[in-house]
């Protein structure tokens, strides 16, 4: 049995994502997640939450003394799962890259590595998920308690350090794709900046105007575009109204996207420490869903990520 997403409502708010990979999972099975270097307990309980929850089946790469290790400090029963031993992280992570590309796993989890030992046996010639396109990380979150009514996406907090033009409009593509894969067909991108003017002096804004024309020409296709945008009237509809911008995104925006990684990165500890924002994060771009989280991302984002992952895994064809 398949899902038609066409006629799912559109997803806005972070336990309403759960609930669709909830969905997804009961009529397509839990997602197969290939976690690369598993031995660590934080990684391990959002792994141990997303299969009691029936939403992941993980296959665990890496040292077994400290996979064990890791699993007995969360209580997870390790009777049933598929550990698979590995030499060292590099190892680790070609495993677990491999049985994505063979197609015994439908998603890749970053475990206890660097990111750039997985990235690199992502981005393997031979063997890895490239797919021709950058890599982008799209955060999803929403804020409990505020009147927005709504999900957003934010790109790129943490992949792309100063993508240039070429690799914004591709951050944006990517970042549209996760918005269609929750149910929005059409949505609301602002392009980031300090300003809503276009300022010859200042190079985002005039990308973020280069990028919205595009948008309005056709040649980014599935949202609709603005920008610059300053982050008050992207989201804030009084903000628009008093500095008088006649744009259909602004105040209404659902896609945030940011100038580089330091920005984004300012901007999710932000949300994650003073605004308490539910969140949940993935890297596009690549033939799976990745789900590349910090060590000191909390278990509930890992968990949030996770069934993110889920839902894209069923979707990414498509999107």
């Amino acid at each position: 049995m398949t899902i038609d997403f066409r006629i799912i409502e559109p997803v806005r708010s972070v336990p309403a994502l759960l609930d669709l990979a909830r969905l997804v999972a009961s009529v397509r099975g839990p997602r197969r997640v290939a976690v690369a270097a598993a031995g660590d307990a934080h990684v391990l309980a959002a792994v141990h939450e997303a299969r009691l929850e029936n939403l992941i089946r993980p296959i665990l790469f890496g040292d077994p003394a400290a996979i064990t290790a890791a699993a007995h400090e969360v209580g997870l029963d390790l009777g049933r799962a598929d550990v698979r031993p590995a030499a060292n992280n590099d190892e680790a992570a070609e495993l677990a890259v491999r049985s994505v590309t063979s197609g015994e796993a439908d998603i890749l989890m970053k475990g206890l590595l660097d990111t750039a030992v997985l990235l690199r046996a992502v981005l393997n010639k031979d063997w890895g998920l490239r797919a021709g396109k950058l890599l982008s990380h799209v955060l999803v979150y929403d804020v409990p308690g505020a009147d927005f009514g709504r999900l957003f996406f934010m790109s790129d907090g943490a992949m792309n350090i100063e993508p240039d033009l070429k690799a914004k409009i591709t951050i944006v593509e990517n970042a549209v794709a996760v918005a269609h894969a929750l149910g929005i067909p059409q949505p609301n991108v602002a392009m980031l900046a300090a300003v809503e003017v276009v300022n010859p002096d200042m190079s985002t804004a005039v990308d973020d105007a280069i990028i919205s024309k595009m948008g309005d020409r056709g040649q980014i296709k599935g949202a609709s575009i603005d920008g610059p945008l300053a982050l008050d009237n992207a989201v804030s509809l009084e903000a628009a109204r008093i500095k008088k911008i006649a744009s259909p995104v602004a105040g209404r925006a659902d896609v945030l996207i940011v100038d580089d990684i330091d920005v984004g990165n300012v901007f999710y500890k932000t949300l994650v420490y003073f605004a308490r924002a539910r969140v949940a994060g993935v890297i596009m771009g690549a033939r799976a869903p990745i789900v590349l989280t910090s060590r000191a991302d909390s278990e509930e984002a890992k968990f949030n990520s996770l069934a993110l992952a889920c839902v894209l895994s069923e979707r990414l064809p498509l999107v």
